[in-house]
């Protein structure tokens, strides 16, 4: 027999931030921003290993959460706004948001090497 009061369904979509940076900072700047923009992420961290060097950092989802839910557009308009804080707070150069569909990647870097050439200086 069903014990549950309420069961809510909600198109399934999410939005993931790829950040670089200190744990303890990432998940305090969540905190903050979850305060002021009543929302819900889930914080994992995690190795960015890539030619040349490693970084521990976050992966932030935003899940579409069927009681509340919410649009592909605002779900990702969240990810982006609470990247772009991330961003300043943990003093990177970029982050990345990475939904079912597409594939953000902002930097401030400017662009220093082709594919080729990075393929090249790893052999």
């Amino acid at each position: 027999m069903n014990q549950f009061k309420r069961h809510h369904i909600a198109e399934s979509t999410f939005a993931k931030i790829y950040i670089a940076g200190s744990i303890d900072v990432i998940k305090q700047t969540c905190r903050h921003w979850c305060k002021k923009n009543p929302s819900c992420v889930n914080v994992s961290e995690t190795s960015f290993i890539y030619c040349g060097g490693e970084e521990t950092g976050a992966i932030v989802e935003f899940l579409n959460y069927p009681k509340f839910p919410l649009s592909e557009k605002q779900i990702f308009a969240k990810a982006k706004e609470l990247g772009f804080e991330l961003k300043e707070t943990t003093a990177q150069d970029s982050f990345l948001i990475a939904t079912p569909k597409t594939t953000h990647w902002w930097s401030d870097r400017e662009q220093k090497w082709t594919t080729s050439e990075l393929v090249n200086s790893a052999l």
